[in-house]
């Protein structure tokens, strides 16, 4: 496929996240920030969001969206449970290929499986994968083999196979024998605030809590850190942020904690709560087993917090020398590293010394979006190019 003229702007399709504008995990996040930022460069996009409608088309929701910051929304119905992924992608890629996309911008796994429908149309599709999904522990069989369908499809037919991470790049290499792209999430500067609302709400003040944030799913780890800290000789509470969207985990979460008062769950949260939650912690902890690219820890060490992280390659190349790390999926590690770091501010207030100006330099929504845009016109650019690219332009 030639590739599409580098002067025009584009007509681009994005499948793949749940909908938007969400604060329901990374994929949803990052979707929203590319769709609007390249509207804002005069670009047209879609961004085909997944409905809460069953199979006949009966809505289950609100109002269904139609725009947002430019962004032109369409709404496809899909059925709950394991069939809601295919059912949407198949919808979505159908209605996609009788629009005149320049590209379609598949995001994460199980949505990917539609590519080679896309590819029979000779339209250009770009996958992006953020965490090979196929390995978390919450999928059963069906859904296992079907990521693993969508996973295939990504580094096999995809025009372009864009990945987070250096060992997913490397997996993708020695699997299916294709050179994917990494690129990367970004970060906007924060907001620092006060802790007035999670004071009244929780007790909660500048550093007299740990910070855990995120999707409350089995392979973050959070039954590990909840074990971890009821081990901990300390006063400071732990606090657990995030949906209950995996019923069964949140359940075991609440019986490991049971009889703890030091242990809140503060549910899903957003806007001031939220960035308050980040302002003020004594330590952010990211004890997960499997990820991507964790927007909670960009957006941790943007706010110059002190991090903890499982020392998987997903975080540790985030990070660099910017944070502490335990041993993956090790208890006895993670309780010694917590209880040392409790033990020694002076330690925690210098990991946090250039966190907060190491992330920011390094990860930029505005130059994901560059990055993409050159991937969608036909250019195989990696984001450290396009990071080196633009200090060199800042020097001249």
């Amino acid at each position: 496929m030639k590739p599409v003229n580098s002067d025009r702007a584009l007509r681009i399709a994005i499948i793949g996240h749940k909908r938007i504008p969400s604060n329901e995990g990374g994929i949803e996040k990052g979707v929203e920030q590319h769709a609007v930022r390249m509207v804002a460069l005069g670009h047209s996009v879609t961004a085909y969001n997944r409905g809460n409608r069953d199979i006949l088309g009966r809505r289950t929701d609100g109002q269904k969206l139609k725009e947002y910051k430019g962004v032109r929304i369409v709404t496809i119905p899909a059925p709950n449970g394991s069939a809601a992924v295919p059912v949407y992608s198949f919808l979505a890629t159908v209605h996609a290929i009788f629009s005149r996309y320049d590209v379609i911008s598949y995001r994460a796994s199980g949505p990917c499986a539609m590519i080679w429908l896309a590819r029979l149309f000779r339209i250009r599709c770009v996958a992006s994968l953020h965490g090979l999904d196929s390995q978390r522990n919450k999928w059963g069989g069906f859904a296992r083999r079907y990521l693993r369908l969508g996973e295939r499809c990504a580094a096999r037919q995809a025009n372009a196979c864009l990945v987070l991470s250096e060992n997913m790049r490397q997996y993708i290499r020695r699997t299916y024998g294709r050179d994917a792209i990494c690129f990367a999430n970004g970060i906007d500067a924060p907001r620092i605030l006060p802790s007035d609302r999670i004071e009244a709400m929780w007790h909660l003040k500048k550093d007299n809590y740990i910070l855990s944030l995120g999707r409350l799913e089995p392979e973050k780890n959070i039954d590990g850190l909840i074990q971890a800290f009821r081990r901990c000789r300390t006063e400071k509470y732990l606090v657990i942020a995030g949906g209950d969207s995996n019923h069964a985990y949140y359940q075991t979460l609440t019986e490991l904690a049971a009889g703890d008062d030091r242990i809140i769950f503060t549910g899903m949260v957003s806007g001031d709560v939220l960035g308050e939650l980040y302002s003020n912690p004594y330590l952010f902890v990211l004890p997960s087993l499997l990820e991507g690219m964790a927007n909670t820890l960009l957006e941790a060490m943007s706010y110059g917090n002190c991090c903890l992280v499982s020392d998987i390659p997903e975080n540790t190349e985030v990070t660099g020398d910017h944070a502490a790390t335990f041993r993956s999926g090790d208890l006895n590690d993670l309780q010694e590293k917590l209880q040392y770091l409790l033990d020694h501010p002076d330690v925690t207030g210098d990991i946090r010394k250039g966190a907060d100006t190491f992330i920011l330099e390094n990860h930029s929504w505005d130059l994901v979006v560059e990055q993409m845009l050159r991937i969608y016109r036909g250019e195989n650019v990696d984001y450290q190019t396009v990071l080196r690219e633009h200090r060199e332009r800042m020097k001249s």
